[in-house]
């Protein structure tokens, strides 16, 4: 992945910086205003094609390329990259109403209309077909084309066609399901038929989880989800397959959308591309949304290895589909940029350049707002393109982090089945809390799936994971018998791949690492507490845990009017297993306790944060060959000093060891001893032919 990122940064001559650039929407007369005012914001690379099929493929089999001949000379002409988009995203009317039976069906049984985008079952093999031979056209005739930089595989997997229950996706979930299980036999055993008479003796029988009386059968739905989101896989396989045979050399992704949706299993398909690409939007709702943009940004990073990453889409100030689509404050898109450099990501792009003045997305806000150049946000816009020209040396540097926290989606979809404990145990509930704790204290953190090596860090965090895989418990089982160090939250390991619980005692997987077992779990009614012996208090959940050589860390209280049933029984232990050690919280600790815990647990890992900083500041450090970067990006509406010595690279002053970070502002600082580099230098990449001007492709 670091190879073909560090590539286009090269070609660019630093962090990639751009947007969608959507020129169909707008009369020729615009399009050379767009360039000149692209060259103005120091934009570097645009995103082109993402929902342009109607007008390449305007009649079946009838392709016109003229329009984006015309748009890919003119980016070039003005030295702009573009990633070209394979336009599949928005199959156009005349699909919908060609192939009728391509069109998604609900759980309910309703058949979906034309009208919006991704309105095409992910099994239907017309949708295939037709969006195979748009790919392989569009890769013929612009593969060699000198605007050309990067692939653009469809656009969001699954954002709103993740699930489809129609005859075509019931046949196809059978052959995915017969490739699993191998027969029905198979299929029985892991689906545990023999409760409610369920078992199947043929393949007809079985069906999608369909609307139906009752819950459905929990296994049968977590491989409907596993099968929908390789449903969607195979077709990013195939587009992959088309782009890689046809332009070999020219790098592909394709924009994720990390923890905003569970409806695909990101690190599935950011293992087919060749650097991971994520869109990330704040809830506006929510005063500490830039904690999430951390969460989302340490996730982007994790899918890729650690390797440094593009943010594919963000908006510059409201987006259009919130309830309340609140606009970012002076200085907040700066901050919320920046903050995605500070994590890995080697590029800012935005959704998109011009405001539309039509259509669903036209008070989504853009790089050149409906008002034009005399704008807040076309200000910003144009000074965080010279922000981001200075910080050129930074790309390719990787984040520091000692900290992994296990993040999976199987795990998030099989909590949030039907029939669990608690519909109060939510997986982004339980992950954030554990997150904003770290965050809080300043300590950097890799989001990354449960089989991944983890012998690169200190310290493993499970806020949630109830499914896991035998190898998967292994891992983390080895991680600690090793020396690291592992804290686990309530109701994990309890279940293995199948949604099938671990007999023996919970937490099953986790048992004998964390030297404990759990006899009960008593989950807390709605908007209930319960009182810790710590004088802290509790939500959502709480277990009787039997110490099986754990230490009691914390109890729940005493008194059984505070503690509940289980009054007196330990609610964090912690366990000297092998050379390391094993932490589990049996409950969900206030947000101030969770703190202190996990302050405690980083100290006694040996876990540090880059720099001392004051509440609601983020440093997070990134280290290159020759130079490390201290980012510091102050969220508060205070001038706060940081200890630091170095040079600010965005001009701010750094002085007597200890840099002054202004109210709302960010500073990176390469810190004393490491040397300065160039934006073209020390990135052990040679220019490709592809950066040579050459002859517009028109065929």
């Amino acid at each position: 992945m670091t190879d073909a990122l560090a590539h286009l940064s090269h070609r660019l001559g630093g962090i990639a910086y751009g947007g969608d650039y959507n020129p169909e929407q707008w009369p020729r007369e615009v399009w050379e205003e767009d360039v000149r005012l692209m060259r103005e914001a120091g934009v570097n690379l645009v995103t082109v094609g993402v929902f342009s099929w109607a007008f390449l493929e305007p009649r079946p089999g009838q392709y016109e390329f003229g329009l984006l001949d015309e748009v890919l000379d003119l980016l070039h002409t003005h030295g702009i990259a573009a990633d070209l988009a394979t336009a599949t995203a928005s199959p156009p009317p005349w699909f919908s109403l060609r192939h009728p039976d391509a069109l998604p069906v609900t759980a309910d049984g309703v058949r979906l209309t034309h009208g919006s985008r991704q309105t095409f079952c992910p099994s239907s093999p017309a949708y295939a077909e037709a969006a195979g031979r748009l790919v392989e056209r569009l890769v013929e005739r612009y593969r060699d084309h000198p605007a050309l930089a990067l692939w653009h595989l469809h656009n969001e997997w699954g954002n709103h066609n993740a699930h489809c229950y129609c005859d075509t996706s019931a046949e196809a979930f059978r052959d995915w399901l017969r490739q699993r299980y191998g027969d029905l036999d198979g299929l029985n055993r892991a689906w545990g038929t023999a409760f409610w008479s369920q078992r199947y003796g043929d393949w007809a029988e079985v069906m999608p989880p369909r609307a139906t009386a009752a819950v459905p059968n929990p296994t049968q739905q977590l491989d409907f989800w596993r099968f929908s989101s390789d449903a969607l896989l195979r077709l990013h396989r195939r587009e992959a397959e088309i782009v890689r045979r046809l332009s070999p050399g020219v790098p592909l992704t394709t924009n994720l959308l990390v923890t905003l949706e569970k409806k695909v299993d990101g690190f599935s398909f950011a293992e087919e591309c060749d650097f991971v690409s994520v869109d990330q939007y704040l809830t506006a709702a929510d005063p500490e949304a830039h904690i999430g943009l951390s969460l989302d940004a340490d996730l982007a990073r994790g899918m890729g290895g650690g390797a440094p990453w593009l943010l594919m889409e963000h908006s510059t100030s409201a987006v259009n589909w919130q309830p309340r689509n609140v606009a970012k404050t002076p200085g907040q898109m700066r901050r919320n940029s920046l903050a995605h450099v500070a994590r890995g990501a080697d590029g800012v792009l935005f959704f998109q350049w011009r405001q539309s003045r039509a259509g669903a997305e036209k008070w989504h806000s853009a790089m050149l707002p409906h008002g034009g150049t005399d704008t807040k946000t076309w200000r910003e816009v144009t000074a965080l393109g010279q922000d981001l020209r200075a910080l050129a040396e930074v790309r390719g540097s990787r984040v520091e982090s000692d900290v992994a926290l296990l993040f999976d989606w199987n795990a998030w979809w099989a909590l949030e089945m039907d029939a669990t404990p608690s519909r109060d145990a939510r997986y982004l509930d339980l992950v954030r809390a554990w997150y904003e704790a770290l965050w809080s204290l300043g300590i950097t953190c890799d989001l990354v799936h449960p089989g991944s090596d983890l012998s690169g860090h200190r310290l493993v965090l499970v806020p949630s994971l109830c499914l896991t895989s035998d190898a998967d418990a292994s891992s983390l089982d080895a991680f600690v018998r090793d020396g690291g160090h592992a804290a686990v939250g309530f109701f994990s390991g309890v279940v293995d791949e199948n949604d099938h619980v671990r007999l023996g005692g919970h937490p099953g997987a986790y048992r004998d690492m964390l030297g404990i077992r759990v006899d009960e779990f008593f989950p807390l009614r709605e908007a209930e507490t319960v009182r810790l012996s710590d004088g802290s208090a509790a939500t959502v959940w709480s277990e009787l845990v039997e110490q099986r050589g754990a230490e009691t860390v914390v109890r729940f209280d005493k008194d059984p009017s505070c503690g509940g049933p289980v009054a007196g029984h330990p609610a964090v232990t912690r366990h000297a297993y092998g050379r390391g050690v094993s932490w589990y919280v049996a409950t969900r600790p206030e947000a101030a306790a969770l703190r202190g815990l996990l302050a405690r647990v980083c100290r006694e890992a040996g876990v540090t944060a880059p720099a001392e900083v004051p509440a609601g500041v983020e440093a997070v450090r990134r280290r290159g060959p020759d130079a490390t970067y201290l980012f510091l990006i102050n969220h508060t509406s205070r001038d706060v000093s940081v200890p630091a010595t170095g040079t600010d690279l965005l001009g701010g002053t750094v002085g007597d060891g200890k840099a002054v970070v202004p109210a709302g502002d960010v500073m990176v600082i390469r810190e004393d001893g490491t040397p300065a580099r160039g934006p073209l230098e020390a990135d052990g990449v040679e220019p490709t032919a592809r950066t040579r001007p050459t002859e517009s492709v028109r065929t």
